[in-house]
């Protein structure tokens, strides 16, 4: 009985790794076939990967959704960072209440959320573009911040800013080189998940662009219509830079470690 529920268990387990990861292998090999088939690999061919750094479309795409997700990540992280930190000191009752408005946008479907924004920027009467797909992803990406940043706090001393006052430094140093070395780990957490969110997002950035601003997201939504392998070559890089960023973020925090631990 024993070895049939650990057998089951291992199935499981294989089973959402297929369901998770044949769906990129499959389009990662596709990426290389030299014909615009998907269900037939006719040769191998790096046409689709030329025709992608060729296409001025694309490229506009991969700026603009890089630049926001950069900006956005830079800006919400600090904001929220700095809120956090505020949160920690202001009284209970305050502090339940913003974290609980602080939820809302988190727990808000997307579409509520596009449509918000949408709405904002008509009634205000500013033009929809660059800036304001940036702002909408600012606002959407700081309650993640302030997310991973809060638990944090509540394992540093409170008295831990005070102690450092008190040996001579100033407010901003006590923020910069005692608070926030602490909170290293939280904030970096907080930083990955908004440029993740940001980079990732279709239905908020749709709703926000205006007429020549591309993300992404919203160029391979524009091409599903129609057979289009650019899609495959360009979706195949974002996997590699997303494994060479999450071997770096994970192997090298552990090499580190292993050297400390050597050196002692």
């Amino acid at each position: 009985m024993e070895k049939l529920k650990n057998f089951l268990g291992k199935s499981y387990v294989w089973l959402v790794m297929l369901f998770f990861y044949v769906p990129i292998i499959y389009v990662c090999v596709f990426s290389f076939n030299e014909s615009k088939s998907l269900t037939r690999f006719t040769g191998f061919s790096l046409q689709w990967y030329q025709k992608m750094f060729e296409s001025r479309t694309i490229m506009e795409a991969i700026y603009y959704t890089v630049a926001i997700a950069v900006i956005a990540t830079i800006v919400s992280t600090v904001v929220g960072t700095i809120t956090a930190i505020g949160l920690s000191k202001s009284r209970k009752i305050v502090r339940d209440v913003v974290l609980q408005i602080n939820d809302l946008p988190m727990m808000n479907p997307d579409i509520v959320t596009a449509i918000g924004f949408m709405l904002l920027f008509t009634s205000l009467h500013i033009e929809k573009g660059f800036m304001t797909i940036l702002l909408a992803h600012i606002a959407f990406c700081i309650p993640y911040v302030i997310l991973s940043v809060m638990p944090r706090l509540r394992q540093l001393d409170d008295n831990l800013a005070e102690a450092a006052l008190d040996l001579g430094c100033t407010p901003v140093q006590a923020l910069t080189k005692v608070i926030i070395p602490q909170l290293k780990t939280g904030i970096v957490s907080g930083a990955l998940i908004a440029f993740t969110m940001s980079f990732d997002d279709f239905v908020i950035s749709f709703f926000t662009s205006g007429s020549g601003i591309n993300t992404i997201a919203i160029y391979v939504y524009s091409s599903i219509k129609r057979i289009n392998p650019t899609i495959n070559a360009l979706s195949t890089i974002i996997v590699l830079i997303v494994t060479v960023v999450l071997i770096v973020v994970n192997v090298v925090p552990m090499i580190k470690d292993k050297k400390l631990k050597e050196g002692k």
